[in-house]
C-alpha cells in the first residue's frame, strides 16, 4: 500500500513538472517568436487620388513605418477613394476607424477656416520657392497643429503643383472662361478666384468630376496637372490654360486618438517616418510634374500660356481678392500673414 501511495505521488509530481516545463517552453516560444507573428497594429491611410504626390507619400510612409516598426505596425494604402468620399475619409480618421487621410487642406475648412489659405494667389513664386515655404519650420508647425482640437494630427505638408484650368472646349485666354462652370475645392478663396475670371465655381467631390464633364454638367476644373492626368481628364477636358496663379498643396493627417494610443517608441517611429517621407518627396514631385506634361499631350491634350501682361494683371487682381477674403476673419488673416512672412523668409 505504501508503495502504491508513493507511486501515485510520484506520478503526480511528474505530471506537475511536465506541465511546468510545457508552460516554460510556451513562454520562451512566444518571446522568441518573430515580431510579424504577434498581433499587429493596422494603419490604414487613405486619399482620393492615385498615382500622384498624395498617393506616393502614402506608399513611402506606410512602407517606412512597417519596416521601421519591425512589423508591429502594418501600413495599408487606400488610394482613389476606396474608403469613401473625402468627407467620409476625414470623419473616419477623426474617429480612428481609419488611421490617416492625405489631401488638400481646403477639405478641412469645415473644421477650421484657416485651412483655406494654402491656395492663396501670389504667395509662391515657383515650385522651389513653394517647397521652401512649406518646409519652413515655424510656419509648418503652426499650420499642422490647427486641427488637433478636432482629433486630427498634422504630420506632413507638401506640394502637388501649380493650379491650372482644363476645359471641354478650347480656351485661349481668361476671357474665354466667362460663363463656364468650373469645378473647384469647397473653399472661399477658390470660389472667388473663379468668379474673378467671370466663370461659375462648382464645388464637387473628385469622384464626380469626370462624369460631370462628360455629361456637360460642368465645363472644366481647376487643379494640378498630375491629378488631371491620373484620372485621364484629357479625354473629356483636353484644353489646359496654365494660369499658375496658385498652388495645390497637400496635408498628411493621422487620427490623434489612434496616435495618442500608441506606445512612445512607436509614436517616435511614426513621426520620424512622416518627417522623412515629406522631406524626401520633392524630387519625385518635380520629376513627375514634368513627365505629366508629356502624358497630357500624348493623350491628346493641349496647353495654352497666358501672355505676360495678362498673367501680371490677373495676379494683381487675385491678390486683392485674397486680401479682401482673408480680412473678414481675424484668425484666417493672422495665418495668412504667417504664410506671407514665411514666403518672404524663403525667397
Amino acid at each position: 500500500m505504501e508503495n502504491s501511495r508513493l507511486g501515485r505521488g510520484g506520478a503526480l509530481a511528474s505530471a506537475t513538472l511536465s506541465g511546468l516545463m510545457t508552460a516554460v517552453f510556451v513562454i520562451i516560444a512566444v518571446i522568441s517568436a518573430p515580431t510579424e507573428s504577434r498581433a499587429q497594429i493596422v494603419m490604414k491611410i487613405s486619399t482620393a487620388t492615385i498615382n500622384d504626390a498624395q498617393d506616393e507619400w502614402i506608399k513611402r510612409f506606410t512602407a517606412a513605418v512597417t519596416e521601421q516598426s519591425g512589423g508591429r505596425i502594418k501600413g495599408e494604402r487606400y488610394p482613389a477613394s476606396q474608403l469613401g468620399s473625402i468627407p467620409r475619409q476625414i470623419e473616419a480618421t477623426q474617429l480612428g476607424a481609419v488611421q490617416g487621410w492625405v489631401g488638400p487642406p481646403e477639405f478641412l475648412s469645415g473644421i477650421d477656416k484657416r485651412f483655406e489659405l494654402m491656395t492663396a494667389p501670389g504667395i509662391f513664386l515657383n515650385m522651389e520657392h513653394a517647397r521652401r515655404v512649406l518646409a519652413d519650420p515655424e510656419f509648418a508647425a503652426s499650420f499642422l497643429k490647427i486641427a488637433e482640437l478636432k482629433n486630427l494630427k498634422g504630420v506632413g505638408l507638401f506640394l502637388s503643383g501649380p493650379n491650372v484650368i482644363a476645359t471641354r472646349k478650347p480656351a485661349q485666354n481668361l476671357s474665354d472662361l466667362k460663363g463656364l462652370k468650373i469645378r473647384v475645392l469647397a473653399s472661399t478663396i477658390q470660389l472667388e478666384q473663379i468668379k474673378e475670371f467671370g466663370a461659375t465655381p462648382v464645388p464637387m467631390a473628385l469622384g464626380m468630376v469626370l462624369p460631370a464633364i462628360q455629361q456637360g454638367t460642368i465645363d472644366g476644373l481647376m487643379t494640378s496637372l498630375p491629378v488631371m492626368t491620373a484620372f485621364r481628364y484629357y479625354d473629356a477636358a483636353p484644353y489646359i490654360i496654365e494660369t499658375n496663379q496658385s498652388y495645390v498643396t497637400s496635408i498628411a493627417t493621422l487620427s490623434k486618438r489612434w496616435f495618442d494610443g500608441l506606445p512612445a517608441d512607436l509614436q517616435k517611429i511614426v513621426m520620424d517616418c512622416a518627417v522623412r517621407t515629406t522631406s524626401e518627396l520633392y524630387p519625385w514631385i518635380a520629376k513627375t510634374l514634368e513627365e505629366q506634361r508629356g502624358v497630357w499631350t500624348t493623350g491628346g491634350g493641349k496647353f495654352t500660356d497666358l501672355t505676360e501682361a495678362e498673367h501680371k494683371a490677373m495676379m494683381a487682381n487675385l491678390v486683392r481678392v485674397s486680401e479682401a477674403v482673408f480680412s473678414r476673419d481675424p484668425e484666417l488673416n493672422a495665418m495668412y500673414h504667417e504664410l506671407s512672412a514665411a514666403a518672404k523668409r524663403n525667397q
